[in-house]
């Protein structure tokens, strides 16, 4: 730190933080732990950002739905937030959205990585594989590789 210069308060530092993007609370107190004086001080300051609506979990739910939810399935996106210590009424609503439109968003992920149907076993399981990592439901992998929504396509486009 330059010579003359006050160090940031805790406030300042998770203002800092929150300026760029949403936190849950766990997750801006293990980056706020390494700078605060004492246990008490850290829990004032984020009480005092939650009580001012700076700091808010239902906020940080809805951000990582929005960034994660075209390109994961509800699975891995509830596996993420549940490791921020999230009860399940404030995950609930927007995981009950993401299940809703699953089937959709699998089949954009599977038309931008592979957009034709699996010519073999081998490529069947791949495809499979591809969106199980991606945290898709089991169900949804197999409508998706299976080609239900192709006789759709095909009944819509005639």
């Amino acid at each position: 730190m330059p010579a003359g210069r006050q160090p940031r308060s805790l406030e300042a530092r998770a203002l800092g933080f929150l300026a760029r993007r949403e936190y849950s609370r766990v997750e801006l107190r293990a980056r706020l732990v390494p700078h605060a004086p004492d246990a008490e001080t850290l829990e004032a300051v984020l009480d005092r950002l939650a009580s001012k609506k700076l700091l808010s979990d239902q906020r940080f739910v809805e951000s990582v739905v929005r960034r994660r939810a075209e390109r994961f399935g509800t699975a891995r996106i509830r596996h993420e937030l549940r490791a921020h210590d999230l009860s399940a009424e404030q995950l609930e609503p927007a995981l009950q959205a993401l299940k809703a439109s699953e089937f959709d968003r699998a089949l954009e992920v599977w038309r931008k990585r592979f957009g034709e149907p699996p010519d073999s076993r081998e490529s069947r399981a791949r495809q499979m594989r591809f969106l199980a990592g991606r945290g898709f439901a089991p169900e949804v992998i197999r409508r998706v590789v299976g080609g239900l929504h192709h006789e759709a396509d095909d009944i819509s486009n005639a």
